[in-house]
């Protein structure tokens, strides 16, 4: 005989109020995956790779062969500038037009702010 058969058998026997039945946990992998996720910190480090990957196409091959994508925390772009006459160009003059080609690709969620750093 089945032990949980069992129990409620001599639970009916005895007049014990019925237990409640847990509701069914299955759920879709597709409605669990982005919830977890989230609660691990791994959307932005996939928005990350994303916005690494199209570093190239959105700021052209000269600038990309100068710079690179080091991180993307809390909606700001970190980007790792080779040259000091590099670094002002992006900063002083080309920055709004990487920002805005950035946020139009991306959302303006995923990237709020970029911030070029020589080094």
């Amino acid at each position: 005989m089945n032990p949980s058969l069992r129990a409620s058998v001599i639970a009916e026997w005895r007049g014990l109020p019925e237990p409640k039945t847990r509701p069914d946990r299955l759920s879709v992998v597709g409605d669990l995956l982005p919830k977890l996720m989230q609660q691990l910190g791994l959307r932005e480090r996939l928005h990350e790779n994303e916005v690494i990957e199209a570093w190239t196409q959105v700021v052209g091959e000269f600038i990309a062969a100068h710079s690179a994508p080091v991180s993307l925390r809390d909606g700001t772009l970190f980007v790792r500038v080779l040259q000091p006459s590099l670094h002002y160009e992006l900063e002083c003059v080309s920055k709004a037009g990487i920002l805005r080609k950035l946020k139009e690709r991306f959302g303006a969620k995923v990237i709020r702010e970029v911030r070029f750093r020589v080094g």
